[in-house]
């Protein structure tokens, strides 16, 4: 599982012209699923993004999560974030989960932060969204579950 995490002053998801999420102060979250993830896996990834210290503190260092700050989220499902572009300048998609594991997995992780975190929005899944940010920092970090949950 992998997680595009944006620190952002504001962020929207647009949908055929509508806004379906947007947020102020908070996270941005493009959440990429493959095939081998299990809700085990979105627990510790959660845990990881919500106990994130990224936003700046009163001496200016980024000491303080998303809920020292009263943040809000917008999770965005992206297959992409698996894209393997190792052979010719044709992405394949074959590492990203199927659809139906990434909406179940998708629809968990919201379900999660919404019982941790007052303000969650989401965009579509497998919609074709305008997605419009503005980072703060920038600051972006990209957690792999891979790297992250490591077994020891």
């Amino acid at each position: 599982m992998r997680f595009l995490i944006q620190r952002v002053t504001s962020a929207q998801v647009d949908v055929d012209g509508q806004t379906v999420g947007s947020i102020d102060h908070g996270f941005l979250v493009f959440i990429g699923v493959c095939n081998t993830d299990t809700r085990e896996i979105a627990d510790g990834m959660v845990k990881k993004l919500l106990g994130l210290r990224i936003f700046r503190d009163e001496n200016g260092k980024t000491n303080l999560s998303l809920s020292d700050v009263g943040g809000s989220l917008l999770l965005i499902s992206q297959f992409t974030l698996y894209a393997d572009c190792h052979h010719g300048n044709r992405p394949s998609f074959i590492n990203a989960g199927s659809a139906d594991l990434a909406n179940e997995l998708y629809e968990y992780i919201i379900s999660s932060c919404k019982n941790q975190i007052p303000i969650v929005q989401t965009g579509i899944f497998g919609a074709d969204m305008a997605v419009s940010i503005e980072n703060q920092g920038p600051f972006t970090i990209l957690l792999d579950s891979e790297e992250i949950l490591k077994k020891k």
